[in-house]
């Protein structure tokens, strides 16, 4: 688990922190549905030059970010040698029965590797560079237009920020428990697949329990302290739209755009 990056916030003074969650917010699923447009090297190496002037602006060093993609490694190459064997068309460079690595199969595991680690990067600068409750107030804000519709958009922000502050919380108490288990004797690693999915058994137990028990004590908490869900909430945090925000936004509008056209037009 102290692998695992995706998710964890690293404070800084960078250009990137300093921006409005909202700003971000929107770059980043802007950035993430434009990489489904790009399909050769000239869309793909603009996506990549975006993606590092972000990690650059964010100054946080790349070998951080290279770290978050490695608990996510063996998935990528699952899912690129199942596009190697199994994509057909094109020249078929070797086959060994129903397994065939062509033209059009080597295509498309580039393709697929590619947005692979660009989606996961930039998802990855959103949550370094944005505190879990930031996140959440950008989300409320973005939604708010949906309070016409009566959809509650303050009970979807206090359940984002409840479940983004407690998730460190969590995997601290895993942590904790399998310290336990291993003081006990439990070697985590040992044995097949069947066996490591019955050591974890103890340790899923004890940390759904602990976690229902808190659930009861914060929801307990916020009616001793007449909590009250409704429009006449004030926030302690003001988010502020910046001249940063509004330049991000025209770089990355410009530069996605330009994917486009390359795709469609040129």
């Amino acid at each position: 688990m102290n692998k695992v990056m995706f998710g964890r916030f690293i404070p800084g003074h960078s250009w990137v922190h300093r921006m409005d969650p909202r700003a971000k917010l929107v770059l980043s699923f802007l950035y993430i549905a434009v990489v489904f447009f790009a399909n050769d090297v000239w869309t793909y190496a603009i996506m990549t030059l975006l993606l590092l002037l972000s990690v650059a602006a964010s100054k946080i060093p790349l070998r951080v970010y290279i770290r978050g993609l490695l608990p996510l490694f063996w998935l990528m190459i699952f899912t690129v040698l199942i596009q190697v064997f199994f994509g057909a068309g094109g020249h078929v460079y070797w086959q060994w029965g129903w397994l065939v690595v062509s033209q059009n199969g080597l295509n498309s595991a580039g393709l697929i590797l590619m947005r692979f680690v660009l989606i996961i990067l930039v998802s990855t600068i959103l949550t370094f560079t944005t505190e879990p409750l930031e996140i959440a107030d950008g989300i409320e804000s973005l939604l708010n237009p949906l309070r016409k519709l009566h959809f509650p958009v303050a009970t979807l922000a206090l359940m984002l920020s409840l479940a983004l502050r407690f998730v460190p919380t969590l995997m601290d108490e895993a942590e904790k428990i399998m310290n336990a288990q291993r003081s006990r004797g439990v070697d985590f690693g040992e044995g097949g697949l069947r066996q490591r999915i019955r050591t974890i058994v103890p340790i899923l137990i004890p940390l759904f329990v602990n976690a229902f028990n808190r659930a009861v004590d914060i929801s307990t908490a916020m009616e001793a302290r007449g909590y009250q869900d409704g429009e006449n909430r004030t926030k302690y945090r003001q988010l502020k739209w910046h001249r940063v925000d509004t330049a991000s936004l025209v770089i990355y509008v410009v530069s996605l755009s330009a994917v486009i056209v390359l795709r469609y037009f040129i």
